[in-house]
Formats: C-alpha cells, sequence, structure tokens
C-alpha cells in the first residue's frame, strides 16, 4: 500500500473535529497516516488537539490562508505518495480508502480521484459539493452527476461506475503528491471556492485524468465554513470563477466565453436586486473589479499554462438546459455534447 495522508483542514472547526475526527482516525489507521493542518484557529481546536489526541500530528499555519493557501504550505510539509484533503465536516465509513488508491495506482496518469459524496443528514440523497463527480458548462458553470444547481438526486446507484471527470470535490479529493507539486498545487489567491476545479482543469491541460470511484462512499454536512446565502460566498464564487476560465480557457475561446459570462452574471446580479439582495448584487461588481483591475497578474499564470483541448466539458449550457428545457438531472443532458 502506497504511504497516504489523511489531510484535515481546520479552521475554527472545533464541534466538527469532536464529531467527525474520531470516525477518521478509526477508518484510516489501517491505510494512511491522519494529519490536522490548522488555519490559526481561535476556538480551542489546536488545544482540544493536544490534549485528546497527542498522537496525531498537527501542522499549525500562521494565519488562516484559506482553502488554497491553508493546503499548500501544509502539503509542502508532508513526505507521502498520495494526499486525501479531507473536509472537517466529513464522516468516513470502513474501507473508504483502499478503492480510490488501487484505482489510481492502476493508472498513473490519474492525478487526482474523488469517491462518492452523500449527504450526512439525507443518507441516500448526494451532497451539493461533490456528489458523484463534478463537470462544467462550456461557460464554466459547474454541476454534478446527481447534483444540477439545486436539483439533488437520491442515490439509486444510477452513478455506481467509475468514470472520468472534470473535477474532484475539494471536500474528500485524493491526489497523487508528485502530480500536485508539478502542477503547482492550489492557487493561492482563490483563497476558497473553485480552487479545486482549477487545480483539476490544470491537470488536464497538463494531460492528466481526473476520476470518480463509486466504490467508496463518504458522507458530507456542507456549508460548515461560510453560510450557503452569504455575499462573500458570491464574491469568491463569481471572482474565481473567472479567473479560473481566463486562466485555462484555449485562445480562440476565450472573448466569447467570458463576454458571455460577464452577460449572464449582470442577469444574475438583476436578479440578486429584485430578490432583495442587494450585497449579492455588489458583489457580483465587486467580482468583476477584483479581477479587472488586476488583469496583468493574472495574465501572467495565464502564460505559465499549456491551454488546450481537455475532455468531460459539456458543449452546451447548463443555465439553459437547467432553467429553460427543464433538463433536472445528469442523465437528461445528452451525452454527446462532452467533449472528447
Amino acid at each position: 500500500m502506497p504511504k497516504t495522508a489523511v489531510v484535515i483542514l481546520n479552521w475554527n472547526g472545533l464541534k466538527f473535529l469532536e464529531q467527525f475526527l474520531p470516525s477518521v482516525i478509526l477508518n484510516s489507521k489501517e491505510d494512511a497516516e491522519v494529519i490536522v493542518a490548522d488555519n490559526a484557529s481561535s476556538d480551542g481546536s489546536v488545544e482540544f488537539l493536544a490534549s485528546h489526541y497527542p498522537d496525531i500530528r498537527i501542522i499549525r499555519n500562521n494565519s488562516n490562508g484559506g482553502f488554497a493557501k491553508g493546503y499548500n504550505d501544509s502539503l509542502s510539509q508532508i513526505d507521502t505518495d498520495y494526499y486525501v484533503l479531507l473536509n472537517s465536516d466529513i464522516e468516513v465509513i470502513p474501507g473508504w480508502i483502499k478503492p480510490v488508491i488501487n484505482l489510481m495506482e492502476g493508472d498513473k496518469t490519474i492525478a487526482a480521484c474523488q469517491p462518492k459524496i452523500r449527504s450526512f443528514h439525507e443518507r441516500y440523497k448526494f451532497e451539493y459539493a461533490g456528489a458523484a463527480g463534478g463537470f462544467i458548462d462550456r461557460y464554466g458553470y459547474p454541476f454534478c452527476r446527481g447534483r444540477v444547481f439545486q436539483a439533488i438526486e437520491n442515490d439509486l446507484g444510477q452513478y455506481d461506475i467509475e468514470t472520468e471527470i472534470f473535477w474532484a470535490t475539494g471536500a474528500c479529493m485524493f491526489v497523487r503528491a508528485t502530480h500536485y507539486q508539478l502542477i503547482g498545487g492550489l492557487d493561492n489567491d482563490f483563497f476558497a471556492h473553485m480552487e479545486e476545479i482549477d487545480f483539476c482543469w490544470r491537470a488536464k491541460n497538463a494531460g492528466l485524468k481526473i476520476m470518480y470511484c463509486p466504490d467508496s462512499t463518504v458522507y458530507h454536512i456542507g456549508g460548515g465554513t461560510l453560510p450557503k446565502k452569504s455575499s462573500h460566498k458570491t464574491f469568491l464564487n463569481i471572482r474565481n470563477n473567472i479567473i479560473m476560465l481566463y486562466k485555462n480557457l484555449p485562445r480562440k475561446r476565450l472573448n466569447t466565453v467570458l463576454g458571455l459570462r460577464f452577460f449572464l452574471d449582470m442577469i444574475a446580479a438583476v436578479k440578486f436586486l429584485f430578490d432583495g439582495g442587494f450585497s449579492d448584487f455588489w458583489a457580483v461588481f465587486r467580482a468583476y473589479y477584483a479581477v479587472y483591475s488586476h488583469i496583468g497578474f493574472y495574465h501572467q499564470k495565464r502564460k505559465a499554462i499549456h491551454q488546450g483541448k481537455v475532455s468531460e466539458i459539456y458543449q452546451g449550457s447548463i443555465v439553459l438546459e437547467y432553467f429553460i428545457r427543464q433538463r433536472k438531472t445528469f442523465t437528461q443532458l445528452k451525452s454527446h455534447k462532452f467533449s472528447t
């Protein structure tokens, strides 16, 4: 069995550590080392770990640099073959590690892989952040097998075949350590949200694969750091999505996609305003200002990436499919529209 490290990034998540760390330790001890990386928590998390789990390695980051920097700083200090980036609000069950590692060991071009993600509170439903593997449409909107926008399916075994996907969720992402370092890790400037999609896109631009393993299941609460309705989350999602598109899209598609995305995001902003969400309305404009006021900086990042034609992008609009054509599940999408 290759060396594997399960790394839980924590920021003021004491209640989740108390609830879920015992299951992670119990169900990982035969296959992996469990490490907690702490982003300068102030809620007694580190003291709790030192007192109740003295054998657990703790990596103490000096500040809360967010999901991306927190993991980059921590993983650089870990010598292992595989990293497992695991949210603190996830329950794992026996046998959750080996199927994924076995899949990745069988194909050295696999950079990252995710298990099946179910809801902790509704055990037979997929969970929003990952479900049965992530995809994007040609305009950068993410969705999953098992979850399209807010339509979340029950797990009836409909996605129980291992398959290549576009992105693996950062809630529980297995990553080959050599590829993580080769690709450059997560983008520190994202802070949080979309960073795993950007990472997977860069991996695919480098000719590597992202996979889904249905033989492993974990249960996720979700929304543990930011509430689902948060203008800051709106800002991060839109800003990071535009940066991701700018960095990774081939030149011939760049201007068309960014132009249409601006139009769609302005529609979303107006909808926020009519729904009484002025802070979300303003977050859209702040996000665009944050990108285009630093476009030279992001252009340097773009120049460091080889943008190519990659697989598993839906060559259509998931917005159109969902809101106009009323296609609410992944299986209703036309399979021939996925690029290969």
